[in-house]
């Protein structure tokens, strides 16, 4: 297994490579002027220029490109930013735990309700619980993140007026934009769960538990949820990069100081720097939790284990 991670680790700094290249080279090629953002728009010409010889963008794509990368992977440093002259890195990481915060709240209702109603429908399957499960689910594959969002805040916090609609200050400013992310991603796992739970159902070993005389609550749980853990696994773990990816849309709306609302700030203002840092730290913590998902199969399935080594 050590093996395996150390070859998955490799296989990360080329797709952080070829991300920040993408990245690096939409930022260059959009329309917009940050020296000009940032000398404003009174400036006179030749305050520009020489903000904008200062900021380096007047050098080639390549040196720009090169310059990023030497700091990134031989010091971590992401560069400062166009507006406010400040570490990126540090920037990132200061509000890096309301990004987490809302992440894991989104995470546990998504697991919570996923993996409840997914086992429940495989239980009731071809039932009228079964059917509105599957209803729900596909209420929430097509529901974008941003409309749920709208609509939790017209419902709870505008017209009933029992919960906050921006802020992240206490848990009561928490449970709208975790459930607005969160929602989502439980119809994902809500599908895959009842999916996977049905084809170990159909299984003989569950047939022979049953024979012997087994409870049906140890049944479902020990023999046929365990078993059907794997692929439930690996939607949870793609689940969490997307819920990251998807901190954009729902801080942004819920006015959230997080790494998604401070990309489409810096974008507004085009603060370069700070939006190829925010992205790429996203890029590299999708990439990471990929990699942990993997080592989780080895202690859940033995024959998963043994292709590592």
């Amino acid at each position: 297994m050590p093996k395996y991670i150390l070859k998955r680790i490799l296989i990360l700094i080329p797709t952080l490579i070829g991300v920040s290249l993408i990245v690096f080279s939409l930022l260059y090629l959009s329309p917009g002027d940050a020296a000009l953002a940032k000398a404003g728009a009174n400036a006179p010409e030749e305050v520009i220029e020489s903000v904008r010889e200062d900021m380096g963008l007047n050098d080639p794509f390549v040196v720009q490109y090169g310059r990023f990368l030497k700091g990134f992977f031989t010091k971590f440093d992401l560069g400062n930013s166009y507006i406010t002259n400040a570490s990126v890195s540090k920037t990132i990481m200061s509000i890096l735990p309301n990004t987490l915060k809302l992440t894991f709240f989104s995470l546990l209702i998504a697991i919570i309700f996923g993996i409840s109603f997914g086992v429940i429908a495989a239980i009731k399957k071809n039932t009228i619980i079964d059917s509105i499960t599957m209803l729900i689910g596909l209420i929430g594959l097509a529901m974008p993140i941003f409309w749920t969002g709208i609509l939790l805040i017209l419902l709870f916090a505008v017209k009933f007026k029992i919960l906050p609609s921006s802020g992240f200050s206490s848990f009561k400013h928490m449970i709208l934009p975790a459930i607005a992310l969160g929602f989502q991603s439980s119809a994902v796992i809500m599908r895959m769960t009842r999916s996977s739970m049905i084809d170990v159902l159909d299984s003989d070993y569950i047939r022979t538990a049953r024979a012997k005389g087994l409870k049906e609550n140890k049944v479902i749980i020990i023999h046929t949820l365990k078993n059907a853990m794997i692929p439930i696994i690996t939607v949870i773990g793609l689940q969490m990069g997307s819920l990251l990816a998807g901190s954009v849309l729902t801080e942004t709306i819920f006015s959230i100081p997080g790494v998604g609302r401070l990309i489409v700030d810096s974008i507004k203002t085009r603060d370069y720097p700070m939006v190829l840092g925010s992205v790429m730290f996203i890029a590299a913590a999708y990439s990471i939790i990929s990699i942990i998902v993997d080592i989780i199969y080895g202690f859940i399935d033995p024959k998963v284990k043994t292709q590592y080594r």
